[in-house]
């Protein structure tokens, strides 16, 4: 009897102990946490991502995350353990957990481990590296400066450092790795910046600043092209910063807007929110009111994105492993390129 007490006991124990910077972590970690099969996606879709098992994640602004294998669509939300019901990044580890950063004023992201959903607490910390597994994502609470990077124990709250010349407070509202593994950085207003592990070097042209509109739209989309060069979007101009530059004294060259490329200075693009390269390595651009445009290196195409004959409004692209292409929408849940158009995607 006393043995059959002790081992209770120390099962108990076990149950409630704490692990590193991880909170209210789910109890039922042996089972599988079902969530709320629903038959559609909710309305604001911001955030579309494929995991390693071909499965689909939906982000939304409003009601959670979705999840979809191509039968079932299950819905989790904060009663589900999510820390928000808003999420704006998604990122997966080596490992195959999901990571979802959302609108919180403390500094917690939630992981999912194919099971369950934990809280981990971010560390004010100045643990400036760039690790190859090493996961970045953005501070949706748009707290100053800062960015979230996980090595896979700790979650770091960083302070990125104000580039020179300019004292102005700012806000990190892109994230981006390039193929050479550099990290680099769009806010709102001070323009972008990329970190190489060691050093920080910062772009504050006017196009890419604001400051003479208050920052208005700021750095939401970095892309890197097949050349190597990288486009950032700005309220009305879009620049190409060629790679081949970077060993210069001056680290970049600009050229021609996209709107200008095609030789009729196409004012649907003065203003775009997030950018891909396909598969054939045609660049593809998200406007907020104005559609899809594609480029191809040589000419524009123009994909409406509309509902009644009306343009909706458009958020973020995002390119699967099929190479497929998505959109998210802030009312109108998510579409899909079929070849031809963009369609709106019902999961049955």
């Amino acid at each position: 009897m006393r043995l059959n007490i002790l081992l209770f006991l120390s099962t108990i124990t076990l149950l409630t102990s704490c692990n590193g910077q991880t909170s209210n972590q789910k109890k039922n970690t042996d089972l599988f946490i079902k969530g709320d099969t629903v038959k559609e996606l909710g309305k604001s879709i911001m955030v579309v991502y494929q995991d390693k098992n071909n499965t689909y994640w939906f982000g939304s602004w409003e009601t959670g995350v979705y999840r979809y294998d191509g039968k079932t669509l299950i819905n989790y939300t904060t009663k589900h353990g999510l820390y928000t019901n808003r999420v704006d990044d998604i990122e997966e580890d080596t490992l195959g957990n999901l990571y979802f950063a959302g609108m919180n004023p403390n500094a917690t992201i939630t992981k999912f481990d194919g099971k369950s959903f934990t809280n981990i607490k971010a560390i004010p910390s100045n643990e400036w590296k760039l690790e190859e597994d090493d996961l970045w994502l953005v501070n949706a609470y748009r707290a100053e400066q800062k960015v979230y990077r996980f090595d896979g124990n700790t979650l770091y709250e960083l302070t990125l450092p104000k580039p020179p010349k300019h004292n102005n407070p700012f806000e990190v509202y892109s994230i981006y790795k390039d193929r050479k593994g550099n990290i680099w950085f769009g806010t709102n207003p001070v323009g972008v910046c990329r970190y190489d592990g060691k050093s920080f070097e910062w772009i504050t042209e006017e196009d890419v600043t604001e400051f003479r509109n208050e920052g208005a739209n700021g750095v939401r989309s970095i892309t890197e092209d097949k050349n190597g060069d990288f486009w950032f979007n700005t309220e009305n101009r879009y620049s190409i910063y060629d790679s081949a530059t970077l060993k210069s004294n001056k680290f970049y060259t600009r050229y021609e807007s996209i709107g200008s490329l095609d030789g009729k200075n196409t004012s649907g693009l003065n203003e775009y929110l997030s950018t891909v390269r396909d598969n054939e390595n045609n660049l593809w651009f998200v406007t907020y009111r104005s559609g899809v445009w594609k480029y191809d290196g040589t000419k524009i195409t123009h994909y409406p994105v509309q509902v009644n004959s009306k343009d909706i409004t458009l958020f973020s692209i995002y390119k699967d492993i099929n190479g497929d292409l998505w959109l998210g929408t802030h009312e109108n849940g998510v579409y899909k390129f079929n070849g031809k158009t963009f369609e709106k995607f019902k999961p049955y």
